[in-house]
């Protein structure tokens, strides 16, 4: 099965790449293309199928292919990826917002709504059963 984006995509769509940066982007194309596909799945979804349908729904992901790429990318292979940081002196303080919480590949939900991969779901479960006292009742 193909990638949804090259890495030629993601030099086009976000900014030109390193060698390194161009080979740590093919490696990581298969494995979001892949995932991607794991995530379509739970929903009974085929993106290949979906990708044959419409050019619209082919474009759409792959930008969404080139932006986890390129958030994958911006965190740091040493050090902590964060991307904001606060510190305090005689308060002792300190706080951080980390660029991809818990490190390694991240996919918001967002992305996944775009994808039409996560929609919201209403349920309802009546704990008294069926009301059978007055049936003559129109509700």
């Amino acid at each position: 099965m193909a990638n949804f984006a090259t890495a030629e995509d993601v030099s086009l769509l976000w900014r030109s790449l390193t060698p390194d940066e161009t080979l740590r982007a093919e490696a990581l194309l298969t494995v979001v293309s892949d995932t991607l596909r794991l995530e379509a799945e739970k929903v009974g979804k085929d993106l290949d199928q979906s990708i044959a349908d419409s050019v619209s729904y082919a474009s759409v992901l792959k930008a969404i292919t080139v932006d986890i790429i390129a958030r994958t990318l911006m965190t740091p292979t040493t050090g902590q990826p964060m991307v904001q940081e606060s510190q305090s002196a005689l308060g002792y303080t300190w706080s951080g917002t980390y660029l991809s919480p818990g490190g390694g590949l991240f996919i918001k939900d967002s992305e996944l709504k775009r994808l039409g991969l996560k929609r919201q779901k209403i349920g309802g479960i009546n704990i008294y059963g069926e009301d059978t006292w007055n049936t003559n009742y129109p509700y």
